[in-house]
């Protein structure tokens, strides 16, 4: 690892800093290159039937570098991996994946920024042939490119409010696929009361959204909540507002007055229970966000019901709660920082908790409101931990099936108009010893189109073992066996076995 002081250099910030260096000028970076080969082979490289399934070897070459700071004004976390693969049976290809976040704050209490930029291997639909490792090509998978940038202002005006004025600009696209690009302003004030009595919210939303297969949508809201503590431990909240969307629904449309009543409880530091019922333009609405903690143990559970997109799912925010559990609780354990980050990250990873959270956030240009439930655990002993992660995601159609003909095909459009998701994940990691680990990981998923009757099953079992061999050298080995079958037939199975060793300088 190196510890680079940087005198104004915005080259290495690629998100924030081209524009402040002043910023960046007395940070102090850690920048870490890297190299990771790996050996692998698979039995069945395409994801095919078995009378046509055809194995293949496979060799990774991919240079990368990490890139981080966590200074007073500017925290960066960025991972970019150049991955060259080469194939036994078929030509070989060169990918990339970056995975991207900063804050900065520019001006003192007042002008600040936050960005993000990604490239990742995505499903494009929750049928088919699903991503398993992305050295395996398969029909049902696309390079998807992410960019966020937010610059806001924020200024605490005392005696009155907290004042946020917030610019959002995304774009996400998959070559052909997709290309929709958002932006958006908000204007939020939260009430100063001193502590006492009612406590208020106000916040106002506009955004436009630009999908190169539609027209330009625009969306804006507005909205006041009230909240009352009655103690240290019981607060009630009360929200009314109207939001408007012009985009072409083919059921109820999307505008209207909406209104929510509820309540958070917070009986102790460990255990929080946040719910809510309320009634938008669709219909009622509930929502419910709880979380217990005990020394080695951490529980979740979640739901919410929203009009979403696929654009807009990229760019939501996944509970992070787990990973910060074990980031806290393997401190102990686990002190070298990098060396533990790395160990989070292989048994989330392996467990399959790491993103998705099992389910597809399947490409379509379509709105659809979202119901999605989520219940996570992990239980730790001195020496090893057990991960458990169930979701559930169900999505019905908000506009016509037809703007989703390039990405289904004409006889396949009513196939996501209604769909249910529902994948149990679970993981177990075993410290052997100082510097090694042993993470087993098995998942089953099920996607179903509750109009066509099309049900697909995804089964995988995987087995990792990881072993520090220095400061700078650390070798893997992994084993995993898939199955997938649906009612509409293609069933396979595949299996990979593989051996990494990755160098850090």
């Amino acid at each position: 690892m190196i510890k680079l002081p940087l005198r104004g250099s915005p080259g290495l910030t690629m998100l924030v800093l081209l524009s402040m260096p002043s910023v960046a000028a007395s940070a102090t970076w850690d920048v870490t290159p890297t190299v990771r080969l790996r050996e692998s082979y698979t039995d069945n490289m395409n994801l095919a039937p078995p009378d046509q399934a055809r194995g293949q070897f496979i060799t990774e070459v991919s240079p990368g570098v990490l890139v981080s700071t966590d200074g007073p004004r500017l925290q960066l976390a960025l991972a970019y991996t150049l991955q060259r693969v080469a194939y036994t049976r078929q030509p070989d290809r060169t990918s990339q994946q970056l995975d991207a976040n900063s804050h900065a704050e520019v001006l003192a209490d007042w002008l600040f920024l936050d960005a993000r930029a990604g490239i990742t291997e995505r499903n494009v639909s929750a049928f088919g042939p699903q991503l398993i490792d992305p050295t395996i090509t398969n029909s049902n998978s696309s390079t998807v490119r992410t960019q966020s940038i937010s610059p806001y202002l924020r200024h605490y005006f005392r005696g009155l409010a907290t004042a946020v004025l917030r610019y959002d600009y995304q774009h996400a696209g998959s070559g052909g696929l997709l290309d929709v690009r958002s932006t958006g302003a908000t204007l939020q004030l939260t009430g100063d009361n001193g502590g006492r009595g009612w406590n208020w919210d106000l916040i106002v939303q506009r955004t436009e959204l630009d999908d190169a297969a539609l027209a330009p949508v625009t969306m804006s809201n507005a909205a006041l909540t009230l909240s009352y503590p009655f103690n240290s431990s019981l607060a009630l909240f009360a929200t009314a507002g109207y939001e408007k969307q012009d985009y072409h629904s083919s059921s109820a449309q999307p505008q209207g007055r909406f209104g929510t009543l509820g309540g958070v409880w917070t009986p102790s530091p460990r255990t929080r229970l946040s719910a809510s019922i309320g009634h938008r333009f669709f219909g009622k609405t509930y929502a419910l966000d709880a979380s217990y903690r005990l020394r080695s143990m951490f529980w979740s559970l979640s739901y919410n019901e929203d009009i979403t997109t696929t654009h807009g799912e990229f760019f939501s925010v996944r509970p992070d709660g787990l990973s910060d559990f074990l980031w806290d609780l393997w401190a102990t354990r686990i002190p070298d920082p990098q060396l533990r980050l790395k160990t989070i990250q292989v048994f989330l990873a392996i467990s399959q908790m790491l993103g998705t959270d099992g389910n597809v956030n399947f490409f379509s240009h379509r709105y659809y409101l979202q119901k999605q439930a989520r219940l996570s655990g992990v239980y730790s002993t001195p020496r090893s931990a057990l991960a458990v992660h169930l979701a559930t995601t169900g999505r019905t159609g908000q506009t016509t099936n037809a703007i989703d003909s390039v990405l289904l095909g004409p006889d396949q459009l009513s196939l996501t108009d209604r769909t249910r998701q529902t994948s149990l994940q679970v993981g177990w990691n075993w410290r052997m010893s100082a510097r090694g680990s042993l993470t087993i990981g098995a998942s089953h998923s099920r996607a179903k189109s509750l109009t066509t009757g099309r049900e697909d099953r995804n089964s995988a079992l995987t087995v990792g073992l990881t072993r520090q061999l220095s400061n700078r050298i650390s070798a893997s080995a992994d084993l995993r066996h898939v199955r997938h079958t649906s009612t509409a037939g293609a069933n396979y199975r595949e299996n990979g076995i593989g051996a990494s060793v990755v160098m850090s300088f």
